[in-house]
């Protein structure tokens, strides 16, 4: 069991497992089915989103606030390994959560309808386009700062300086993006609206 928990990859690797487990056992009978193709893309779509929402918050809430408390001695060992690759799995859930959000809206025929934000997909069309917004943050205005501001690509110490200021302030956006966006998805099929 220590070799399974000691690799990330054989962690998630395992839990898919699992979860293949309990669909099989509790009777996965529609398993292929078109209904469950469209399920399986809401799955990936929230899997996503969660990763996506929860290393913005995690930057947010956590890294950012907590950057000043270290010594700078300790600051290369955030900036050269852990922001780095957080800031790769952000980006490529960002992709994810659009492309499998984008997919299901075309498997339930309703991406015409929420892109246009007709009725009765406003909510969810709305999430979409707040959404794409975000996922535009992540890619050409957050991810551009950040490899100026971690030193990824060489630029004058006043250019690092306010190109981490920009994705600082860009991340809060989206912070404040995600809110709304967030509720809108739910408030969708769940009567929120």
């Amino acid at each position: 069991m220590t070799s399974i928990l000691s690799s990330l990859g054989k962690t998630v690797l395992v839990g898919f497992i699992l979860l293949a487990l309990i669909v099989v056992t509790l009777g996965g009978s529609n398993v292929g089915s078109s209904a469950w193709v469209t399920f399986a893309f809401r799955f990936l779509h929230v899997i996503s989103g969660v990763m996506w929402v929860g290393l913005l918050w995690y930057f947010n809430f956590v890294q950012i606030p907590s950057m000043p408390k270290i010594p700078d001695e300790q600051k290369p060992a955030v900036a050269k390994v852990i922001a780095p690759m957080a800031l790769k799995w952000f980006r490529y859930a960002a992709m994810a959560t659009v492309l499998t959000g984008f997919t299901l809206a075309v498997l339930n025929g309703y991406a015409h309808q929420a892109f246009t934000l007709q009725q009765p997909f406003l909510a969810i069309g709305l999430g979409m386009w707040i959404a794409l917004i975000m996922a535009f943050n992540v890619w050409f205005v957050i991810w551009p700062n950040q490899k100026r501001a971690l030193g990824i690509v060489e630029v004058d110490a006043a250019t690092k300086a306010k190109s981490a200021r920009i994705a600082m302030l860009t991340s809060r956006i989206n912070t404040i993006l995600s809110i709304p966006m967030l509720y809108l998805m739910v408030a969708q099929q769940n009567g929120g609206l």
